[in-house]
């Protein structure tokens, strides 16, 4: 099927969906998930055609991000059925007033309409992106990778047979099969047909999407993500956020790129730093990270010296930058200068610096004593999420229903006239 055809179809289902009541789209979501693991052999069939096919082509870190197991298809029909369990955000009267005129004006959460999502080669995405626009009302146009075409094919497969289960369109549940860039154009100019654009993935399909698209688009996703070290840090905390950041899964946009250390503390933290994320975990037999140091951090511990580039770089890999800094306010000139907007952290003991830390830096998520790691729709209570949006309109940080909403004015009158 052409896009313009998916695109048209959507279009016309998204009046089913928005009408349907809240037990029928849950109805459906259940059908879903249940679906998912029914199919879960040949998801992983598929799955297994497009790792091997991206072999040799990929780093590790992201064939681990494209390949699906057994758990992983049981959490996103999981991730699915807690987005059943959610409260429905359509209809939700968000403001009301009564008028001295007798006007009573309702200011109600209503479906976007048609919501196209691009995304790379993270096929999990599929299921927690259908799962939030459904719920949400809206009918749901996915255009993925190719290297994830093949097993995001499958997963739709699934969870259009749960739609039907249901009684709703399986048109409003749709993924674009032309690969190209064309079929992206195609999304970020179908004005008319499209509600809301959403890209995930890297900074060339972001910035392509934001530089290109005529119809709206929330900017999400790129995350060069900072922790400050303070010298009020607790040492032993600030090792255990840091490698948690850095190394739990670098592929993500919450993994931290920077580390920034203040300088009274530098000679005392870095050489445990490079230990902890160098030496112990080469040790282990686990990656080590990669240090880019700047000169006074490379004049404390060996590393590899900071190109002009690495302090403006989503590594998604086992590579921080390091920076010595003299403050709380240095550092957050730095993130000003530097940072992509997604999400920072400060690691001190001192309640002034935190505040200090918390009100100037300017990202959607800002944390004190925490990583970075929890910028995530499940882990904020969302259910799973959309994507992290970075910009300031309408949705910031994690999107989940209720940033899939738009909404409209419902007045009720008597006869009133002005």
């Amino acid at each position: 099927m052409i896009t313009q055809e998916l695109l048209v179809r959507a279009r016309t289902s998204r009046v089913d969906m928005a009408m349907a009541d809240t037990e029928t789209k849950n109805r459906a979501l259940l059908a879903m998930a249940d679906a998912l693991e029914k199919n879960a052999p040949a998801i992983l069939e598929a799955n297994a055609l497009d790792l091997r096919a991206a072999e040799g082509r990929v780093s590790p870190v992201m064939l681990d991000r494209l390949a699906l197991s057994g758990a992983r298809i049981a959490g996103m029909a999981q991730g699915v059925r807690e987005v059943a369990a959610l409260p429905d955000p359509v209809g939700q009267v968000l403001r009301r007033e009564e008028r001295p005129n007798g006007l009573v004006i309702e200011k109600t959460a209503v479906p976007m309409g048609v919501i196209a999502i691009i995304y790379e080669s993270r096929p999990n995405v599929t299921s927690d992106a259908a799962a939030l626009a459904l719920k949400a009302g809206s009918a749901c146009v996915l255009r993925c990778g190719k290297e994830a075409h093949r097993s995001a094919a499958a997963i739709v497969d699934a969870l259009r047979e749960g739609l039907s289960a249901a009684g709703l369109p399986q048109d409003a549940l749709g993924l674009v099969e032309d690969t190209t860039r064309q079929s992206a154009n195609e999304l970020m100019t179908a004005s008319g047909l499209v509600d809301l654009l959403i890209p995930r993935g890297g900074a060339g399909l972001i910035r392509a999407c934001v530089d290109n698209a005529t119809v709206p688009v929330i900017e999400t996703g790129t995350g060069i993500c900072h922790i400050y070290v303070d010298r009020d840090a607790g040492l032993d905390m600030a090792l255990d956020i840091v490698e948690n950041a850095k190394c739990s899964r670098p592929s993500v946009c919450n993994a931290a790129e920077v580390c920034l250390v203040h300088l009274e503390i530098a000679g005392a933290f870095l050489p445990r730093l490079r230990e902890r994320l160098a030496d112990a975990r080469a040790a282990r037999g686990l990656p080590p990270v990669e240090l880019r140091l700047d000169e006074e951090s490379a004049a404390v511990i060996k590393g590899v010296p900071a190109g002009e580039a690495d302090f403006d770089t989503e590594f998604l890999d086992y590579i921080l930058a390091v920076k010595v800094v003299d403050g709380v306010d240095e550092a957050c000139a730095h993130i000003a200068a530097h940072s992509t907007g997604h999400s920072e952290a400060v690691v001190t003991g001192n309640e002034e610096t935190a505040r200090r830390f918390l009100a100037r830096v300017d990202s959607a998520a800002v944390y004190w004593n925490a990583s970075t790691r929890f910028t995530d729709g499940g882990e904020f209570g969302l259910g799973c999420e959309m994507g992290i949006s970075t910009q300031r309109l309408h949705a910031r940080g994690p999107m989940g229903l209720a940033e899939l909403c738009t909404y409209k004015y419902l007045i009720r009158g008597t006869g009133q006239t002005r």
